[in-house]
């Protein structure tokens, strides 16, 4: 079943000759439980793309449609709510809050909402993550690759209909790039999460179960050495 679905999606920044297409026409769709990873290098469109599947950044023509639901008919409030309890965003530099501890942070999106957060699945979590021993710890108290786990708690917390990662490892060293990647895959079995995650690395995207290219803010197919590879037996 699509969970994710795209249709012309582009976005222009400026005007004129100042024009810039950042993304190009896309149309994909992902399907429910499903890990896709998204390929590019430096300025090829893709953490604009990922902004507007998250709806961060309204898109300047096209649609983008989660759960059935085309988000960008909504008004910024409604948007608001739908991705703060829908969608899942993990980001290269943690955006842990400094003040608050990892417990506190990975709570914030159901604070944010006015409920209280399932305390034996945030506890469930922190095991998965191996944060169990960390939760009362400050963000500067912990390793990089720490801080990365508990942002991915943060980002599962409200069982999201999908996951978006920004570069995830971009800002980890090898060894803890290849443990953050390990817990995506975990949780995309575990907890049958959709995820959709963007990076340069092609050999982190191959442990993706999908995996897309895109240049000049266009996916691209059946060209050269990064296009839609299709990995089997992971």
């Amino acid at each position: 079943m699509e969970i994710l679905k795209t249709r012309h999606l582009t976005k222009i920044y400026g005007k004129g000759t100042n024009q810039v297409t950042a993304v190009d026409d896309v149309t994909l769709s992902v399907e429910q439980g499903e890990f896709v990873a998204i390929v590019g290098s430096s300025g090829s469109g893709k953490s604009t793309l990922l902004h507007m599947l998250g709806g961060v950044d309204r898109p300047t023509s096209g649609s983008v449609v989660i759960q059935d639901e085309d988000i960008y008919r909504m008004n910024d409030d409604r948007l608001a709510v739908f991705r703060r309890r829908q969608v899942g965003l993990i980001y290269q530099f943690y955006n842990l809050i400094p003040v608050l501890s990892v417990e506190e942070n990975m709570a914030l999106p159901c604070e944010l909402d006015g409920r209280k957060p399932d305390i034996g699945y945030l506890r469930e979590l922190a095991e998965t993550l191996g944060l169990s021993r960390r939760l009362k710890h400050l963000p500067n108290e912990l390793s990089g690759g720490q801080q990365q786990r508990a942002a991915i708690g943060r980002a599962l917390i409200t069982r999201p209909a999908i996951l978006l990662a920004d570069e995830p490892t971009g800002n980890l060293d090898s060894k803890a790039s290849d443990e953050i990647v390990a817990l995506l895959k975990m949780s995309n079995r575990k907890y049958k999460q959709t995820i959709v995650m963007i990076t340069h690395n092609l050999e982190i995207a191959k442990q993706a179960d999908r995996v897309l290219t895109i240049e000049d803010g266009r996916i691209v197919n059946g060209e050269g050495e990064l296009r839609n590879y299709n990995y089997e037996g992971r």
